[in-house]
């Protein structure tokens, strides 16, 4: 995996993170993908362990929850 992938669903929380992040590491080094609106990447985001968005892949494929917006069985609703 290259970049981090911020996995969120368009929420304020979401957005919140999302912003944040781009702050601290720039948006050339992340990607972004906003469930609500690409629900076929949702299997990608379980399969890396993705419970809750907003949510972080690191580039060694760990995930890291950041606060809590919705679950992925909501944002698959």
């Amino acid at each position: 995996m290259q970049k981090p992938i911020f996995y969120h669903a368009g929420c304020p929380v979401c957005v919140g993170a999302e912003s944040e992040l781009i702050d601290l590491v720039g948006i050339e080094n992340l990607e972004i993908v906003h469930l609500g609106e690409k629900k076929e990447q949702i299997s990608a985001a379980e399969d890396f362990g993705v419970k809750s968005v907003p949510a972080l892949v690191t580039s060694n494929g760990h995930v890291l929850h950041i606060n809590y917006g919705a679950s992925l069985e909501d944002v698959k609703a």
